[in-house]
């Protein structure tokens, strides 16, 4: 008897539902991940701000990225754009490791081109500084709950 195997990524259900485009930019998404994961970590360790609750926020959202995904695939199924969304969603999330790989490595001091880190100076003044206070209030109220109770 001839034994038959299938992966479930060469599944028609893997294709319809769960990812229907090229699956070497999904491991290439998940590279960038890791290695963003990898240099958040690193700049934590140096700055000396390692936060496993920040860090497990972190971690959470990089899931939820697969998430979106998902949901652009179906989308993209149902709107019969053969693979259009989907593509500018994963070279969105490629751009956006890629621009937090950079960012990190320019903080441990890692040299950077000028222009580089110019765009770079930009886009924290306008945005990080919010997400860091958002993330900073959060904790620091529950904190100061949790100081009251006792």
């Amino acid at each position: 008897m001839e034994e038959i195997r299938v992966k479930f990524t060469e599944s028609e259900a893997f294709h319809t539902f769960i990812y229907a485009g090229d699956i070497k930019l999904m491991w290439f998404l998940m590279i960038l991940m890791i290695l963003d994961i990898i240099t958040g970590l690193s700049k934590a360790v140096k700055n000396k701000s390692l936060w496993s609750r920040k860090s497990m926020f972190g971690f959470a959202r990089k899931m939820l990225i697969f998430c979106i995904i998902v949901l652009a695939n179906i989308i993209d199924q149902i709107l019969g754009l053969n693979s259009g969304l989907l593509m500018i969603t994963i070279f969105y999330y490629i751009a956006n490791e890629g621009l937090s790989i950079v960012e990190n490595c320019a903080e441990m001091g890692v040299l950077v081109p000028k222009e580089i880190a110019e765009k770079l100076q930009v886009i924290k003044s306008d945005k990080g500084s919010t997400v860091k206070q958002e993330i900073k209030e959060e904790f620091t109220t529950k904190h100061n709950k949790e100081q009251d109770i006792n």
